[in-house]
């Protein structure tokens, strides 16, 4: 029986930002066209906010979050509040005396100006959220701005809601950053003793506004530290914690188990640790009792899954949170971490099956989940006795359905051998049989798969959908895109062409529309970076192919050019990362069932005269174990998954794969043992780092840094990318390299894409005809 405590409270992290119709990515994409004015834009976001404030509020939360929301990213934002700007930055927007010019230099950050590359993006831990990399270095010099989480206090307490201000920590920010010209000895945790004062000023400014609490957000603690960071932690929450006139500080960590971290925490002198329960960070419970539990602070249990979508099991977690009361003395209720990595609401999907949506939890049910169980919590599981059994029916149905358990596709992945996972040949023979085939110049140059998503694209597959454009006109219109992207990178001359993908919604999305076991939202929007907002699909069952699915846009493409048109597939893993999976199964089952099916696809292409095949898995990094001790076995399935997806081909078919925005160095042995005979990496940003790791690692296939970071609005010179390229040559032999973009060119428009693959041509050619 779940032990009743009086005193538990209802609260979150974080909330979806865009609002129900996107409206925040709608205006700020205005705004950076010259559509819409600063004021519009500072409207719509204030609000977004008042509106999450009061559906929170209604919801039955009983401590809300402030300074959650972000214009692009919370990383980004706390070194804006921390004054760490790059001088470009300050000299590429220096007037910032307005609203508009302060806009105009946050999103130079982002987004980068024609003079001022952006900051390097990677994912927030192993997320599909990506965050902006602060640079710092030894000269680096702070300056507190706290106007974002002062002013987005104060709004909130107009309307009566005195809200609890989220800060990203001193410990995870400085973590997160890099110094971007790599100074000997230093690591940019040194400016620590800079950092930390700052954040005692913003408590006091906090306290003197009204705030009781401050959470302070530590994810990176979920990750393996060593001792002497561990120290730094202790050594800093003891001088916040002692700083005079402050709220009460409330320490957060979330997406793993917080292991040698939690007893340094758990004897820091602040008032409350705010712990995640699910997944692998259900072992909290057992750091907690090694530590003898915290009674004397308070404990913030994030039992409901904030980020995936299914119905959280109120049964077991109220177990969890009967347990937590015997090592705490009360326990607040929460999402295991900010809703932002979820859709907004399931009853926007009109069009799901009401069973099926049954089985589901959005950001808005999760409020309701988290109220219910305070309400168990402090009541009695009698108080809550209906919702429970409702939940109970859910998760039974759901666990019987005919979708979910398919025998078929379990007996195929049952005969999978371990030949079914390697090529035929080694590297070296592929490749002879392949240059026969191809016949590429030195340094083939290619793009990564997609093409500017126009607006004529974009309301060609809304009038399919409405019903108001039939299916061969919509085929027709296709087909004249196809042809004018292929004549695009002929008369530019790439080497390796691709169909540009204008079909597909989404990389992820697109397939998932097409295999058994997956299901697409309407209005499942979540944020990846920016104004970029995806619709992961829902894995519900078991997954298979019921017929091919790029087959015929693939041998069109091929049809009208006697170059190479890449076929173009998202990979196993990638398929998962960027989809919310099942939980009743391991995700390694999972993947070689979406592996199995991508088999087929690639078969069938090979069959059909595509001579190369692009599997991309920009997410394998992305989806590592933040803990190392799990990492092995990810990497086992991950890396099979894909052998199963590709291995299965000729000698004389050349097989890419591509990743992007992560870091790559602890997975290079894993990228050497997919053996694609090409990898496509994202390299811009990072100044080519990443081509040096190659060569250390002996990487012994083909690869192709991308010399263009696609993710800024700006066209790289030629000297720019002849850059790029002499760096990638002078540690990576050129007989194996490629050259190309950093990712797919969707977002990018038709005369940025022109100039810069003309740039990148003439850039290869000057490479080319070096002595």
């Amino acid at each position: 029986m779940t032990q009743i405590t009086p005193t538990s409270r209802a609260t979150v992290y974080g909330y979806p930002r865009q609002g129900a119709q996107r409206q925040l990515k709608k205006e700020t994409e205005s705004y950076w066209a010259g559509r819409g004015d600063a004021d519009a834009l500072l409207g719509t976001a204030r609000e977004l906010r008042l509106q999450n404030l009061a559906e929170l509020r209604d919801a039955g939360i009983d401590e809300i979050p402030s300074n959650c929301f972000s214009f692009y990213d919370h990383v980004l934002d706390t070194a804006w509040m921390l004054g760490a700007i790059p001088e470009r930055h300050l000299a590429a927007v220096p007037d910032t005396t307005s609203p508009a010019g302060e806009l105009d230099r946050y999103f130079a950050m982002a987004r980068g100006t024609a003079d001022a590359p952006p900051l390097e993006m990677t994912k927030w831990f192993d997320t599909n959220y990506h965050y902006l990399v602060p640079e710092l270095g030894p000269d680096t010099w702070f300056t507190l701005n706290a106007s974002k989480p002062l002013d987005e206090f104060a709004e909130a307490l107009e309307q009566g809601v005195r809200t609890r201000p989220v800060l990203v920590g001193p410990i995870t920010f400085l973590l997160l950053a890099k110094d971007p010209i790599g100074t000997d000895g230093f690591g940019p945790l040194d400016l620590l003793d800079q950092v930390v004062p700052l954040y005692v000023d913003l408590l006091r400014l906090l306290h003197e506004a009204g705030a009781e609490w401050v959470q302070i957000d530590e994810p990176a603690l979920v990750t393996d530290q060593p001792a002497d960071v561990l120290a730094k932690v202790a050594d800093t929450y003891t001088t916040l914690a002692v700083a005079q006139a402050r709220p009460k500080i409330l320490v957060a960590s979330y997406f793993d188990r917080l292991g040698d971290a939690l007893p340094v925490l758990a004897s820091a002198p602040v008032e409350g640790l705010a712990l995640d329960f699910t997944n692998a960070a259900a072992a909290n419970l057992d750091g907690l009792a090694a530590v003898g539990g915290i009674r004397e602070k308070r404990l913030v249990a994030g039992v409901v899954n904030g980020r995936n979508i299914w119905a959280a099991d109120l049964t077991a977690a109220l177990s969890t949170l009967s347990a937590l009361v015997e090592l705490s003395g009360s326990v607040d209720v929460a999402a295991s971490c900010s809703l932002l990595h979820v859709p907004l609401d399931v009853t926007l999907e009109t069009d799901l099956d009401p069973e099926i949506a049954g089985w589901l939890s959005f950001a808005r049910q999760k409020l309701d989940e988290i109220v219910t169980l305070r309400r168990g919590l402090t009541e009695g599981r009698a108080a809550i006795s209906n919702v429970v059994h409702l939940n109970e029916s859910r998760l039974a149905s759901r666990a019987a359905s005919p979708i979910v358990r398919v025998p078929a596709v379990r007996d195929r992945v049952a005969a999978v051998t371990d030949a079914d996972l390697h090529r035929t040949s080694p590297y070296g023979k592929r490749c002879e049989a392949q240059q026969d085939r191809l016949r590429l110049p030195e340094l083939p140059t290619t793009t990564i798969g997609s093409f500017p998503q126009t607006q004529e694209l974009r309301k060609a597959r809304a009038a399919l959908r409405a019903g108001k454009l039939d299916h061969d006109a919509y085929q027709e219109a296709m087909r004249a895109e196809i042809r004018a992207v292929i004549a695009e990178q002929e008369q530019i001359g790439l080497d390796a062409l691709v169909h540009g993908e204008p079909e597909r919604n989404d990389m992820v999305q697109y397939f998932g529309e097409q295999l058994t076991g997956f299901l697409a939202t309407q209005h499942g929007w979540v944020q990846s970076y920016g104004t970029r907002y995806v619709r992961p699909p829902l894995i519900v069952g078991d997954v298979s192919r019921p017929e091919p699915m790029t087959v015929e846009w693939a041998t069109y493409a091929q049809s009208l050019t006697e170059r190479p048109v890449k076929g173009m597939l998202t990979g196993p893993v990638t398929m998962l990362a960027w989809s919310f999976v099942r939980d009743d199964q391991p995700e390694g089952a999972t993947a070689r069932q979406v592996a199995l099916a991508l088999r087929d696809e690639v078969s069938d292409l090979e069959q059909a005269g595509i001579s190369v095949i692009q599997v991309d898995e920009p997410a394998l990094r992305e989806t590592l174990p933040l803990r190392t001790a799990d990492r092995a076995a990810y990497l086992d399935w991950a890396v099979a998954s894909f052998q199963l997806s590709t291995a299965g081909v000729r000698d004389d078919t050349q097989i890419h794969t591509h990743m992007c925005y992560a870091e790559f160095g602890d997975v290079l042995q894993a990228i050497i043992g997919m053996d694609a005979d090409v990898i496509s990496l994202e390299a811009a940003r990072s100044a080519m780092s990443i081509v040096a790791d190659l060569a250390r690692a002996g990487y012994p296939n083909e690869a192709g840094p991308g010399v263009w970071d696609i993710h800024s609005p700006r066209v790289p010179s030629v000297e720019e990318i002849a850059g790029h390229l002499r760096t990638a040559i002078g540690v990576f032999p050129s007989d194996r390299l490629w050259v190309n973009p950093d990712c797919g060119l969707k977002t990018r428009g038709y005369p940025e894409v022109r100039a810069t693959l003309a740039n990148l041509v003439e850039a290869t050619g000057q490479l080319r005809a070096r002595p």
